[in-house]
């Protein structure tokens, strides 16, 4: 890419996009195309084919997606795969169609079946069967992947896809009905160290509630009291968290530097060409959560419902691949929570 290049970053607003937008910026990439999902539905195959008609970007960063935690994923199973599949096919062909110099598509490590072994090569994939919890959003985010190898196989594009850890970072989701873990775990322990502490006002303030008992309603719905939280599941699964900064770096250099023909190998049959997105090492849901109380400096009990399910249990990416070409993380995860976590606040303030 060209510090002058048109360069389109689909999801922009998100957790992934805007954390890539920012990279660009930062390396001094000046012809950046945004859109709102106001202003371009990408669901929406006419309105994505008359958006890339007009603007024709030279460069793609496909970070748009619908996600969620392990109860959005189980709970709105049809959306998961239809928007997503939907989002994936359109921006894809129109990427082919309009001439796309280069596709970068964003996945997931939940793309790799539930019983992997550990740390996940990317030849694992559909070796065995999926999580079934998060199995819709798997699906799809595998046809993504698959979609990108088969375009270029077939009509020589250069489209390529990686699969990040979890991500954590600026502008993620904070809302429990639907958010990952760690900005669930941030924020539940943020509400509890509050209700503690008698600071109501902040407290109303971060339900966006006007008196305490809408606030114990809600309290109550996500297991968060005066004494600690309660989490989904028995806490042992393991998760790598990555932060976004790191994770945007990776995907622009990978855009940078990797080409398809790098990932294809010498094989007959030309497939896995993915690359995941990671640092490999991971922590128990258990060992987060214990560590959260202590950067926030909250000492409460945590407590598991083990009636819920608890998710894939193990999902440590194997980075030889990425980090043969070069790359490594710059932000270990104790200081990324605390920077998320000043974060969070300043923009729970920002709300008056």
């Amino acid at each position: 890419m060209l510090k002058d290049s048109l360069i389109y970053v689909a999801g922009h607003r998100g957790l992934t996009g805007s954390a890539i937008v920012e990279n660009l910026r930062t390396k001094g990439y000046k012809n950046l195309i945004l859109r709102s999902h106001a202003e371009l539905d990408l669901t929406k195959q006419e309105a994505v084919e008359e958006f890339f008609k007009k603007e024709r970007p030279e460069f793609v960063f496909l970070a748009a997606a619908k996600v969620g935690g392990i109860v959005a994923n189980n709970r709105y199973r049809a959306d998961f795969i239809y928007e997503n599949l939907m989002i994936q096919n359109n921006v894809i062909h129109q990427s082919f169609l309009n001439g796309v110099k280069k596709l970068l598509f964003l996945g997931t490590t939940c793309i790799y079946p539930k019983n992997s072994p550990q740390p996940i090569k990317e030849e694992y994939l559909l070796t065995d069967e999926l999580e079934y919890t998060n199995e819709p959003y798997a699906v799809a985010k595998i046809a993504g992947l698959k979609m990108c190898e088969a375009y270029n196989l077939q009509y020589n594009t250069n489209f390529i896809s990686v699969m990040p850890t979890g991500i954590y970072g600026h502008n993620d989701n904070f809302n429990l009905e639907n958010c990952h873990v760690l900005p669930a775990l941030i924020r539940k322990t943020h509400l509890a160290k509050l209700l503690k502490e008698k600071k109501y006002a902040m407290l109303l303030q971060d339900i966006g509630v006007k008196n305490m008992s809408e606030a114990w309603e809600f309290l109550r719905r996500f297991g968060i009291d005066e004494g600690g939280i309660t989490l989904w599941g028995s806490g042992v699964s393991r998760r790598e968290f990555l932060h976004s900064a790191d994770m945007a770096d990776a995907c622009v250099f990978v855009m940078e530097n990797v080409n398809f023909k790098d990932l294809c190998g010498e094989g007959k049959d030309i497939k896995n060409t993915h690359i995941n997105i990671g640092y490999a090492e991971d922590l128990s849901i258990k060992e987060l959560a214990l560590l959260i109380f202590k950067i926030l400096d909250f000492d409460g009990e945590l407590r598991f419902d083990t009636s819920k399910p608890d998710g894939t249990f193990r999902k440590l990416p194997d980075c030889s691949r990425l980090n043969a070409l070069g790359w490594r993380r710059k932000i270990e995860l104790v200081e990324g929570i605390k920077i998320v976590y000043e974060w969070y606040k300043k923009s729970v303030a920002k709300r008056n």
